[in-house]
């Protein structure tokens, strides 16, 4: 297969480019030459820039592209509508974060998705997830019946540059007491790089089309999972309500925590993924995921003298 990946040196399209060339297939890479540029020496390498210039692009054909850097819905379309007529097959990789809310266990793919309340083409904060429900849509109107959509969850393992994840590993492996947010038996719902990249993949090979929430399944995983699978062993589980009286924010000083004080939200860690399960989404063991976590850089996650404050107000609290 001749395969096209717009994006491809960073993280879930790296791995996505590393599963394509073991097996075998003819890649392409389209982008600025900014993130590794070095790597995958064996893949053909087109530079160019998504938001103005895709003459690289122009009178070729692949089989299939894979878009794993799209955010922003006038720069999707812009590839969507020239790749149209190039292309048998076009895969958008999307997020859950797209629905507009959470409101109760068992969402899937087709609860409503979230609507802009203003313009803007910033991704970095609240408008992320409806503008990419907007370049889905993008996708969609310039390849009908030609596209599949993939929502990942929080995407986990090595490369991830975010430490939404690593956080954990890294904090059980330096000792000590590690706090936690209450209860233990909260849901967990992730998906490691490798699992996803290689699913996606074989997605593409069958031609599959459609939309595909991809995450581990509800229910799976607990918090108390996450931390077993670190290797933690000296837990201090502490109350949500007060984590968040002492200003803790959810999901950045302590990654994959989200309250339940906001109802809208108490199903975010349960979203229904049924279709992506039939179509052989499978998973490798948590522990193998949190063994080849990169290292932490403190991008999210308690530092360590803040947690210290913070067991310290606990045991004061009585």
């Amino acid at each position: 297969m001749k395969l096209l990946v717009l994006g491809g040196t960073k993280f879930l399209g790296r791995h996505l480019v590393e599963s394509a060339l073991a097996r075998g297939h003819k890649v392409t890479l389209f982008n600025r030459g900014q993130t590794n540029p070095d790597l995958f020496p064996e893949a053909e390498h087109l530079r160019g820039d998504r938001d103005g210039d895709l003459s690289a692009l122009e009178d070729r054909s692949w089989d299939a592209v894979v878009d794993t850097c799209g955010f922003v819905p006038r720069v999707v379309r812009a590839s969507a509508e020239l790749l149209a007529g190039a292309v048998d097959h076009y895969t958008f990789v999307s997020t859950i974060g797209v629905y507009a809310e959470f409101p109760h266990p068992g969402i899937d793919e087709t609860a409503p998705v979230g609507a802009l309340t203003e313009e803007t083409e910033d991704a970095e904060g609240p408008a992320y997830g409806p503008l990419k429900a907007l370049c889905e849509q993008e996708v969609e109107r310039a390849l009908p019946e030609r596209t599949l959509v993939v929502r990942p969850g929080l995407i986990v393992g090595p490369d991830d540059p975010t430490d939404r994840f690593t956080y954990w590993p890294r904090r059980v492996e330096r000792g000590g007491e590690v706090l936690a947010p209450a209860p233990p038996e909260q849901p967990v719902q992730l998906v490691d790089v490798r699992d996803l990249a290689a699913w996606t993949l074989r997605m593409v090979e069958e031609g599959t089309v459609g939309t595909f929430n991809a995450t581990s399944p509800p229910g799976a995983l607990t918090f108390a999972d996450v931390l077993a699978a670190c290797g933690a062993a000296d837990v201090v589980w502490v109350d949500g309500e007060f984590l968040l009286e002492q200003g803790v924010e959810e999901w950045s000083d302590l990654p994959l925590w989200i309250s339940s004080r906001d109802p809208a939200w108490s199903g975010f860690q349960l979203v229904d993924v049924s279709r992506a399960l039939a179509a052989g989404l499978t998973f490798r063991p948590l522990d193998e995921t949190a063994r080849d976590a990169p290292e932490w850089t403190g991008k999210a996650g308690l530092s360590p003298e803040r947690e210290a404050e913070l067991l310290t107000a606990w045991r004061a609290r009585g």
